[in-house]
């Protein structure tokens, strides 16, 4: 633990930290998801939610995490919580608080993505008439 100006402990960020909050985070949203998708009653209506949903967290996850882990090495001697934002008091700065917000986001993308086109797949598949094939 480290002291910031004011006197107060604050403890650093670690990578593994912010990745492990982002993937807790992306299984709640997983769930989220299937619920969601549960509860089209369309089955080709389920199908486009399921594909869009798989593909956007695809892509913005990938793209959150890649910038998220750039800004974390550019700024790795002073990365900063969303809570000291206040303290900025530049654009070098910004990019400190940016890089862990990016990167938890890229993960909970990344982690619901492959669950909305796993059950993409599981809803192509079912049978017609089933709960999951919906009507």
């Amino acid at each position: 633990m480290e002291r910031d100006d004011e006197g107060v402990l604050a403890p650093r960020l670690r990578l593994g930290a912010v990745l492990i909050r982002g993937v807790a985070a992306g299984a709640v949203g997983a769930v989220v998801a299937i619920v969601a998708a549960l509860t089209v009653g369309d089955h080709d209506a389920r199908m486009e939610f399921l594909a869009a949903v798989g593909g956007l967290c695809l892509i913005v996850g990938g793209s959150l995490l890649a910038v998220g882990l750039y800004f974390w090495t550019a700024c790795v001697g002073d990365i900063r919580r969303l809570r000291d934002w206040p303290t900025v008091s530049g654009q070098d700065d910004a990019a400190s608080v940016v890089a862990p917000v990016s990167i938890r986001l890229g993960a909970l993308g990344l982690v619901v993505a492959p669950v909305a086109i796993g059950l993409y797949h599981l809803v192509d598949g079912a049978a017609y008439g089933s709960w999951l094939y919906s009507r």
